[in-house]
């Protein structure tokens, strides 16, 4: 299939090259072989035909070479392993296109990213370069994050307060701007965010914020060595110092710096935190530049031999924290706490909230149906209604089914239980959306083993589940079963869709939670409180599983 696309692509590219530019898509790769299949598709999808991709094989151990010498339509160039920014340069050598885009071997593009920044460099010739914003994707916890920031102006100046291009995929430069710029060999990382200081300083760019990549996040992602990525991000700052010409300027690049001490020291806190341990260069990165944040971690070194004590003697760990006094804290002493309106053993409202301006948990369903509405299209079934399939689907539904487990419904167009219900056929839907129904089924595996069978290979599963909620005191609560946690629907989804793509996603805190549970209404917590995430009070969790 990869082969027949990308034989598709190149034939479709040379029918178009007279009359569209050419874009060389330069892909470096040192040993993420198992990567490039998605990259190569990412970039076959495009709807802009006249695009050749060129790998530079930055001396992989793996099986690099074979991956893309069997790929046709791929261009494969190799070099003894140099670094990323060799590589680059390398690809710049080999590409023929009007204009490039650099792509990590572990990222992607997203569909219309080529056609989306070409336009804005079409529509304005000055332009040396436009970027747009994209999606951070945490693999390991299968979260999504957008990242976008509006900057329509002043772009040297806010790239010295901090690089809000942030992934290198979003950028699609002009040909001649590597005429007069290349990578610096001598930087092992921010090599992006040097060209982009390089560039901006001397001609125009642009910034738009349509998403058009997409970052993976990983364990052997550079990025993971905070000291090494504070200490280059600084010095490719520093390099502008003496290319300052206005006090904005200055007060930007003196902004700037303490921006990134910040930022990377206060990553570098809550790793420490999470890890309870840290190295000596993680040690001199903190006194260096946040003294005073490295005494408050040493502060909460007792924090850390209070959470050692509880998980290594859980029978007798309360008894020795006593002992050594490790209770104290900054947070209100015991019995002083003040409980206002939720001093009380009833909850402001017994129907979730619906009646005090709407529940809280739909707050982070209707993110996600929103986030991920691109899936629900063609053919979709809901559960008990279809109120989100038109909502989010819109004009991309061609029908729209209604499952429901009894008849009188007149809004059913399918009648049955979904655990069991071999009277819908195989491979008939391209969309499920199944918010908030999954506890009320006991043979909830059977549930999803339906929803597999009846999707359509490439169809999507679009499923939410609570794990802290109150039970329903009317027609639910007979049938109100489970709840769920992140890990437990990653587990779940493994064994229902082998094969197929899962994200899952968790959201909430304990105040999202303690509101939620109280029956308060969406409007009486704000959004900044709500997008706050602790793994330990998950409201809601989702999936969007796709079927392979």
């Amino acid at each position: 299939m990869l082969q027949q696309a990308s034989i598709q692509t190149e034939k479709t590219a040379q029918e178009h090259q007279l009359t569209m530019p050419l874009v060389s898509v330069v892909i470096p790769c040192y040993n993420h072989a198992k990567y490039l299949p998605e990259a190569f598709q990412s970039v076959w999808q495009q709807d802009h035909p006249a695009v050749e991709i060129i790998v530079v094989d930055d001396g992989s151990a793996d099986n690099t070479r074979q991956v893309v010498e069997s790929t046709p339509g791929v261009k494969y160039v190799y070099q003894v392993n140099q670094g990323l920014s060799a590589a680059r340069n390398t690809g710049i050598k080999h590409a023929k296109g009007a204009f490039l885009v650099f792509l990590d071997a572990d990222d992607w593009l997203l569909p219309g990213a080529i056609s989306t920044n070409l336009e804005y460099l079409q529509q304005d010739p000055k332009l040396a370069f436009v970027s747009g914003a994209h999606i951070k994707v945490f693999e390991k916890e299968g979260l999504r994050k957008d990242e976008v920031w509006e900057v329509p102006s002043h772009h040297y100046r806010q790239l010295l307060q901090g690089n809000y291009i942030g992934m290198h995929a979003t950028v699609m430069y002009r040909r001649w701007v590597f005429d007069e710029f290349l990578y610096d060999n001598s930087l092992r990382s921010c090599e992006d965010y040097d060209l982009y200081l390089k560039i901006t300083r001397r001609y125009p760019v642009a910034h738009h914020t349509s998403k058009v990549a997409a970052y993976r996040l990983h364990d052997t992602n550079m990025s993971g060595n905070i000291p090494n990525m504070l200490a280059s991000v600084l010095q490719v700052l520093e390099r502008q110092h003496n290319q300052l010409a206005t006090p904005v300027e200055r007060a930007a690049f003196a902004k700037g710096k303490s921006i990134w001490k910040e930022y990377y020291c206060r990553l570098l806190y809550h790793k420490a935190a999470r890890e309870n341990s840290f190295s000596s260069a993680e040690v001199l990165t903190f006194i260096k530049h946040q003294p005073l944040l490295f005494i408050k971690f040493s502060l909460r070194k007792a924090a850390m031999i209070k959470t050692f004590i509880k998980k290594a003697t859980p029978a007798f760990g309360l008894r020795l924290l006593h002992k050594a006094g490790l209770y104290k804290s900054h947070l209100p002493a015991v019995g002083s706490i003040v409980f206002g309106d939720f001093g009380r053993t009833t909850p402001f409202s017994r129907e979730f909230g619906y009646d005090r301006g709407g529940p809280v948990d739909r707050y982070y369903i209707e993110n996600f149906l929103q986030k991920e509405a691109s899936c629900i299209k063609g053919r979709v079934l809901e559960i008990g209604d279809n109120e989100y399939t038109l909502q989010y689907g819109g004009s991309r539904v061609t029908r729209s089914d209604v499952l429901h487990v009894h008849e009188g419904n007149p809004k059913a167009t399918l009648i049955g239980d979904i655990s069991a219900a071999p009277h819908i056929p195989d491979n008939s839907f391209d969309c499920i959306v199944l918010t908030q129904t999954l506890h009320l089924i006991y043979d909830f595996k059977g549930a999803l083993a339906t929803c597999h069978r009846i999707l359509k290979p490439g169809g999507a599963l679009l499923l939410t589940v609570p794990y802290v909620t109150s039970i329903d005191k009317d027609e639910w609560g007979s049938t109100w079963y489970w709840s769920f946690t992140d890990k437990a629907l990653r587990r779940m989804m493994a064994e229902s869709f082998p094969n197929g793509k899962v994200e899952v996603g968790s959201f909430g805190n304990v105040l999202a939670a303690s509101a939620f549970l109280y029956g308060m209404g969406r409007s009486e917590i704000s959004r900044k409180v709500l997008d706050q995430y602790d793994p330990q009070f998950q409201v809601i969790n989702t999936v969007k599983a796709i079927k392979a």
